[in-house]
């Protein structure tokens, strides 16, 4: 259950084989594109992550679960290049990293989708596929965008990846938050990524819409991205998952591939162990509850009275350590962005 052996990616570089929410039964195998070997971040004297294993096939959908103050933020800081990892390993392609910018990891084709989307919502969805990467056209210096363009290459890439939209000219704020989510996606396959990380992409989203954005990361998957879903929706996870690891406190809770585990075992390590044992005994002390209708845990993890509390504190000020820094990275990460791809995407394909 709690098995780190890597995976086996498609290394042929033809589709796979299973359906839209259905994983490749195959055991992993072949060298990960993004590999964390025992990695862990400090902020000061509070470790946000510690001890933690994680590695990103091509043609795989990796699900890193966990609740609020787990460590997926961190995680994704880390990826990313918007943070730098202080204890172990960082590989990307078998080679140890460290990124000093989001706009190394987008040289090394990996991107990230964040839940607060970088779009402007009153602009066309077109504009909005292309924004900080504009083709153009003419000599320099009196280059122009060439809207036309611009325009017949993100309907043929949003219908590549099977989103057909009734009109490119309609405000991308008009759209669900699905098909935006799927529109940034489109986006990120188009400009190169062989990673894909998507930082809870159906968190605010209803059934139907998160039906469209689980559709498109199998999609991705089989175009033969490796594909980093963060959530803490269990059902969601293993509706596209192949590999899931479960974060708690900062450190690896569970890592198991999907032949591995069932969907009521993942849901347990999320919200099961002492955290439920705690639960049931302040609810025993409440009036009017019925503790036994709980379902039961197993494991030694039950017979914990109560969480640590000391855990719980570094928790609580790891969540505020990065809540301090959130603001001014995720400005740094969207400005990375733009200019990395700006700086010869377009124009290399124009």
């Amino acid at each position: 259950m709690t098995s780190k052996t890597p995976g086996t990616p498609r290394t042929d570089g033809t589709p796979g084989t299973h359906g839209t929410v259905l994983a490749d039964p195959a055991p992993e195998r072949g060298r990960p594109l993004v590999e964390l070997r025992d990695a862990g971040k400090a902020y000061g004297n509070i470790r946000a992550l510690h001890g933690v294993d994680l590695a990103v096939h091509p043609g795989r959908v990796t699900c890193v679960l966990g609740d609020n103050g787990a460590g997926k933020s961190t995680l994704i800081k880390i990826i990313s290049g918007l943070h730098q990892h202080t204890e172990g390993e960082f590989l990307v392609d078998g080679e140890a990293v460290r990124f000093a910018s989001p706009r190394d990891a987008l040289d090394r084709g990996i991107a990230t989708v964040y839940q607060d989307l970088a779009t402007v919502p009153l602009m066309p969805v077109w504009r909005n596929f292309f924004l900080g990467s504009e083709m153009t056209k003419g000599p320099w210096p009196v280059r122009r965008l060439d809207i036309a363009r611009m325009k017949r290459t993100a309907d043929e890439e949003l219908r590549n990846m099977g989103i057909v939209l009734d009109d490119l000219e309609q405000p991308i704020g008009t759209l669900s938050g699905g098909q935006r989510q799927s529109v940034a996606i489109a986006r990120a396959v188009y400009f190169g990524a062989r990673v894909l990380i998507l930082d809870e992409p159906t968190a605010a989203l209803g059934v139907k819409q998160s039906g469209v954005v689980l559709k498109y990361i199998a999609a991705a998957r089989e175009r033969g991205l490796g594909v980093v879903f963060i959530t803490h929706n269990p059902h969601h996870a293993y509706m596209v998952g192949d590999h899931f690891s479960v974060l708690r406190l900062g450190t690896l809770e569970l890592s198991a591939a999907r032949a591995d585990i069932t969907l009521e075992a993942l849901t347990n390590h999320m919200a099961g162990g002492a955290e439920l044992a705690a639960l049931k005994h302040e609810l025993a002390q409440v009036g009017g509850v019925d503790v036994e209708a709980l379902p039961e845990d197993t494991g030694a993890a039950a017979k914990a009275a109560a969480p640590d509390t000391a855990d719980r504190t570094d928790a609580a000020a790891s969540d505020a350590a990065e809540s301090d820094a959130t603001a001014s990275d995720a400005a740094g990460s969207d400005a990375a962005a733009s200019d990395s791809t700006a700086s010869g995407t377009a124009e290399g394909k124009a």
